[in-house]
């Protein structure tokens, strides 16, 4: 790569005014501007965290991680990092600079909908995680974006909101992790949709200067670039004074309309734009997308990246992960693990569910990816244990919706496979045709302005007889009929609004009866708006699901039991669909959809070899917790769903998760219920009692706290002693020493974590997580583990004096396997 001696600052200045203004809006949803001239190729950026999904152009399939929920149940710093460098290859192969990930907002409410997104109810564990994340990807000159800067822990109204945080809780809970990142080296940030009450002053995300300029990039020092989130930027010069660099998405918008005339009238200083394009200078420079231009930073050089792994490899490494993500919530007996020569094996397994049959693998919204397979668990329990019958039994549907209208029951009016796409003008008349597969696809942009609604027909044959459920959901003004009958009519306009609140993704459907007593046709068609998205351009939506006649629940519910009771081993898969956790909303409640707990009742009552796995990313109510043998938390396992579920139950991978949040075991325990805004505002009322914080202070008893896991083998903490006690100067006040012996029968991995308490300081939490560390050892062998513990733990932020305190006295410093599970204490005197 060439170089010059001319710094990014300094080539900013040397800019012409209408292109640096130019370079602070995206070129497109996806893409920033080029100067082709300054030799600055265009960066590519592309959503995360479950996987790179690029811009959609490839059509490539994209690597599916486990959410990171369940990646950070691992506690386990290495495979976060592993993680991190499998996404930068990830990237670098689908032409991506910058990777939007992680999310680092903390899981303040388990009814929040992007809660599978987020890494953990607790700061330190996700600032923690988060560095090893993004550090392997930036080594590999890949961008990480870390977001939403900040307060941004619940869906409902995500655009309107203002979060009231006091000024304590907001640098010792919420700010902490990216505070931790900016000490990293994180090259981007994304500031939130929502505002944010802080001092009396209220501000957008995208226009906060107090925290963008003077604590961001003022006292912390942040040397990247802050982005907008998608369409989040309304107005021009509080933006631009307030710290925000780049609006997204582009073309078009506050400042491509306007930042050039606030400029030459003396609203926006020139200066501040130029600051601004430095930034974005010195982020082209790091990822390879400047050319010519040597300033402090090292040119990244993409020929020293490491190779992409190989399919293989990419299969091992998150199976792995997400084997090693799955909690042994109970196992009683032990029943697990499950050795495929045991002689129970070599009968039959009923393996039940409609999630054993539809494994949930990830969250709906932006972190969606498309995998190149999913490793089903029929498939994956019939290869681990050949010897056996293993039968499948989904027990009744616990999704609302139907599924979408099949592939091979749609033809177009002119008998060709599919759906026919008109396109009309504004006196209806048809200007152009076009045809789509499937109805996955009724989702598409329309380039042509002339356009202003389109027409679907299809003609959907029902094959069986019985009662056929039509379902169709659209988005906008629309029209429907089937068979000639209008179903629904809406004159009501929709815009961009149904991206960004994501009501796009989950419509209200109209349903259609249509009882069949031999086999015919019915002819459906749905006139629609074509809706204007702004910089996401113009396209259609429609949902279109359909319903055979089938057995109902109540027939799956006596089949499922009945395939129990003659088995020699019964595993249940339960859990959240598609309907429940996604970006865009909030749960109603943390009940299981459906009627699952009746299931895994009825079945345990069938077969006392009865094994629950629990597949979902956030918390859910399992009222049968303590009458069931086994219960694994599987989490949302990615695309190495069955594969992962395999190594589980036979223990060829430990399951050696430990939660990252508390799981209730009563919804009325729930110390923030629901966290949804009231007059637009959201008061974190809690403070710094965050999670397992609050369920300490409360006094309340959770279904399982915070940290916990059981794995399968027995551990023993032997001794502990803090080695290395300082004066309180230094960053690292002291080092707990950890002596622990595996006494089991296996092999076996045990997460050492560190609790800090104070006594008599009844403003601090009750006991909060101040180290942890991850240890592998042998049956009958003995490991000692070094957890440093930072000054940080230490301190509290005093909004008097505006700056950290480190309070003197003395500590209790317990270690254990969970928040409640302590083994071993000691004292630490500081100060005084």
């Amino acid at each position: 790569m060439s170089s010059t001696t001319t710094a990014p600052g300094a080539l900013a200045t040397d800019l012409p005014l209408g292109e640096k203004v130019q370079l602070l809006t995206g070129a497109a949803t996806w893409t920033l501007r080029a100067i082709p001239e300054l030799g600055l190729r265009t960066m590519t950026v592309s959503d995360g965290p479950i996987g790179v999904r690029g811009t959609g152009d490839d059509g490539e399939p994209s690597a599916q991680l486990p959410a990171p929920s369940a990646t950070a149940a691992t506690w386990d710093l290495d495979l976060q990092a592993r993680l991190g460098t499998l996404m930068a290859a990830e990237a670098r192969r689908k032409g991506v600079d910058v990777v939007l990930a992680p999310v680092v907002n903390l899981q303040r409410s388990p009814v929040g909908g992007r809660h599978f997104e987020c890494f953990s109810e607790d700061p330190l564990l996700t600032a923690r995680l988060a560095v090893a994340f993004i550090s392997a990807i930036q080594e590999q000159g890949i961008a990480a974006c870390v977001k939403h800067f900040v307060g941004n822990e619940t869906e409902t109204d995500r655009t309107e909101y203002l979060s009231r945080i006091d000024e304590q809780t907001l640098r010792e809970v919420y700010l902490a992790p990216f505070e931790a990142v900016v000490d990293a080296g994180v090259w981007t940030i994304m500031a939130a949709y929502n505002g944010l009450t802080r001092e009396g002053v209220d501000a957008t995300a995208t226009a906060h200067g107090p925290l963008l300029n003077g604590v961001l990039k003022g006292e912390w020092g942040f040397d990247g670039i802050v982005m907008s989130d998608w369409l989040a930027t309304k107005t021009v010069v509080e933006p631009a004074l307030g710290g925000l660099d780049l609006v997204m998405p582009g073309p078009g918008g506050p400042w491509a309309d306007g930042l050039l005339s606030a400029v030459e009238d003396g609203r926006v200083p020139e200066s501040v734009i130029d600051e601004k394009v430095a930034r974005i200078l010195l982020l082209a420079e790091r990822v390879g997308a400047l050319s010519g231009v040597a300033g402090e930073t090292v040119p990244y050089d993409p020929s020293g990246a490491t190779e992409h792994p190989t399919d293989d490899d990419v299969v091992a490494l998150l199976r792995e992960a997400a084997a090693r993500s799955t909690v042994v919530l109970r196992n009683a007996g032990p029943l697990l693990p499950i050795e495929p020569a045991d002689a129970a094996t070599r009968g039959r397994i009923a393996l039940i569910g409609h999630n054993a049959v539809e494994p949930f693998t990830q969250g709906g919204g932006s972190a969606f990816v498309t995998p190149p397979h999913v490793s089903e668990p029929l498939a994956a329990l019939r290869e681990a244990f050949p010897d056996a019958e293993v039968t499948l039994h989904r027990g009744g549907a616990t999704t609302l919706g139907a599924p979408l209208a099949p592939t091979e029951l749609l033809t177009t009016p002119d008998g060709e496979p599919g759906i026919r796409i008109d396109h009309l003008d504004a006196a209806g008349a048809v200007i152009a045709s076009e045809q789509v597969p499937d109805a996955a696809s009724l989702w598409f942009p329309i380039d042509d302005d002339a356009v202003a609604s389109v027409r679907l027909s299809t003609v959907l044959a029902l094959a069986a007889p019985g009662r056929h459920t039509i379902e169709l959901g659209p988005v906008g003004a629309h029209r429907i009929t089937v068979d000639g009958v209008l179903r629904a009519e809406s004159d009501a306009r929709v815009g961009v609004e149904v991206v960004l609140n994501s009501s796009y993704a989950n419509p209200a459907s109209v349903e259609t009866h249509v009882d069949v007593e031999a086999p015919r046709a019915v002819h459906v068609e749905a006139d629609l708006q074509v809706i204007d998205g702004e910089s996401y351009g113009r396209f259609v939506r429609l949902h279109f699901r359909y319903r055979a006649p089938s057995r109902s629940i109540d027939e799956e519910l006596d089949d499922a039991v009945a395939a129990a009771s003659v088995a020699d081993l019964a595993v249940v898969v339960v859990g959240t669909n598609s309907e429940t956790e996604s970006e865009g909303w909030d749960r109603p409640n943390l009940d299981l959809p459906g009627r699952q707990n009746e299931l895994v009742r009825r079945v345990a009552a069938a077969n006392p070899r009865t094994v629950v796995v629990v597949n979902a990313g956030a918390p859910v109510l399992l009222p049968w917790l303590e009458e069931v043998p086994a219960v694994l938390w599987w989490w949302l396992p990615g695309q190495e769903a069955g594969g992962s579920l395999a190594a589980v139950l036979t223990g060829a991978i430990e399951p050696s998760g430990r939660l990252p949040w508390t799981l209730p075991a009563d919804h009325r325990d729930v110390p923030v219920p629901n966290g949804l805004p009231v007059d637009n505002i959201i008061d974190y009322v809690e403070g710094v009692h965050v999670g397992h914080r609050a369920w300490d202070r409360l006094g309340r008893t959770p279904a399982r706290e915070f940290g916990y896991g059981l794995g399968y083998t027995e551990w023993e903490y032997r001794g502990l002693e803090l080695a290395d006690e300082a004066s309180g100067a230094e960053a690292v006040l002291a080092t707990a020493r950890v002596t622990l012996a595996n006494t089991g029968a296996r092999d076996g991995r045990e997460v050492v974590q560190v609790y800090l308490s104070a006594a008599g300081d009844t403003g601090r939490p009750v006991r909060w997580l101040a180290g942890f560390a991850v240890a592998d050892v042998a049956t009958g062998s003995t490991t000692t583990v070094d957890i440093p513990l930072a000054r940080r733990s230490f301190e509290t932020w005093s909004t008097d004096a505006a700056t950290w305190t480190l309070p003197t006295g003395t500590y209790r410093v317990a270690v254990g396997r969970s928040s409640r599970d302590l083994r071993l204490e000691t004292a630490l005197a500081v100060g005084g």
